[in-house]
């Protein structure tokens, strides 16, 4: 499941060239908005946690790299991204397969002026599992060296992390989870660790910011609360995902058995007959009401296993990335959890 990003590397090679020679007097919010700060975010979780931190602050511009409705593991910054991520006060990143290129912006990003945060690194991180059904699944497209290479982590993905360093030294954390931000106790305590970042270059606004934070925080403990309520109560614990699985540290939290086509950060989109057969013996067999697709997905291999068991079809949200429409409207990460609520609350009760 590593990806080496040819046209980003090309494109970082492009900025580099544009970047050269160019001084900016100032920070990029006031450069390009008037702002006095600016937060940068390759991806929605830490562009929405920045925003609430935030809040109607009108000194600080919150900004979000990916584009909303594409795909945010295929996601190839431009040289003007570049160029707003160097001169940024605060840069978030995920840390993962989705934002191999940044290791090379970091290296010529000045750290006195921009203050970088990883998201795996602000709070305990799993290793990406791969469970029953998925076997044989996520490399059937990939060339025999990265088969082969993934095949051996495939043996020890229950083992502690540093174990899993010695297996690559290309990556820097290899085989980890990188979708922390699902748990909702994870995405609490991020969004207080962006509240102290934020404070280091806007000191005077740190009441306003404190409440901002607490409002928001408080928001989602709410929700983490019902959430788990909801499925202690359940008549089932269990879920079929006919898509990609970037879930696991949200259903870790609620004790949710799970079965899906493959990983989270899985190139494949298309199962083969093997995963397909497995999934839809499990929806018979554990009479399964309903089976989900993640938020973006063509959820062509969810239609299937409907057609083939009449199961409904759901859709449950990792938040990565949002529609146009949802980010026009202001969409939160706490509204897409609500979702999630009622979307699970039908699947294991009905």
């Amino acid at each position: 499941m590593k990806k080496i990003y040819k046209v980003a590397v090309a494109a970082l090679v492009v900025a580099g060239v544009a970047f050269a020679g160019v001084k900016f007097a100032g920070m990029l919010g006031k450069h390009e908005t008037g702002k006095r700060y600016s937060i940068v975010s390759t991806s929605f979780p830490g562009y929405d946690f920045a925003r609430a931190v935030a809040g109607n602050n009108t000194e600080v511009s919150v900004k979000m790299l990916l584009k909303p409705g594409t795909e945010s593991h295929t996601f190839e910054p431009t040289p003007q991204d570049i160029l707003t991520i160097k001169n940024s006060n605060l840069f978030l990143y995920v840390g993962g397969d989705s934002d191999e290129w940044v290791k090379k912006v970091i290296s010529e990003i000045d750290p006195k002026k921009t203050k970088v945060m990883k998201l795996v690194d602000l709070v305990k991180t799993k290793n990406e599992d791969v469970v029953e059904g998925m076997q044989e699944d996520e490399d059937d497209h990939k060339d025999d060296h990265d088969h082969d290479h993934k095949h051996d982590h495939d043996h020890d993905h229950d083992h502690d992390h540093d174990h899993k360093h010695d297996h690559d030294h290309k990556e820097e954390e290899p085989e980890v989870d990188e979708h922390v931000w699902t748990s909702l106790k994870n995405a609490k305590e991020i969004t207080e660790k962006i509240l102290k970042a934020a404070l280091e270059f806007d000191k005077a606004e740190e009441k306003k910011l404190s409440e901002n934070t607490k409002n928001y925080t408080d928001k989602i403990a709410a929700v983490d609360q019902k959430i788990g309520e909801m499925v202690k109560t359940a008549k089932r614990k269990e879920i079929i995902v006919g898509d990609r699985f970037p879930l696991r540290y949200f259903v870790d939290d609620y004790g949710i058995k799970y079965y899906a086509a493959f990983p989270g950060c899985s190139e494949q989109t298309e199962a083969n007959v093997k995963t397909v057969s497995f999934l839809v013996k499990k929806i018979k067999e554990d009479k399964i009401p309903a089976v989900f697709k993640i938020e973006l997905s063509n959820g062509l291999i969810a239609e299937t296993l409907a057609k083939e068991t009449g199961a409904k079809i759901l859709e449950i949200q990792s938040a990565h990335n949002v529609s146009e429409k949802d980010f026009e409207s202001g969409v939160t990460y706490v509204d897409l959890m609500e979702r999630n609520l009622e979307a699970l609350k039908e699947a294991l009760n009905s």
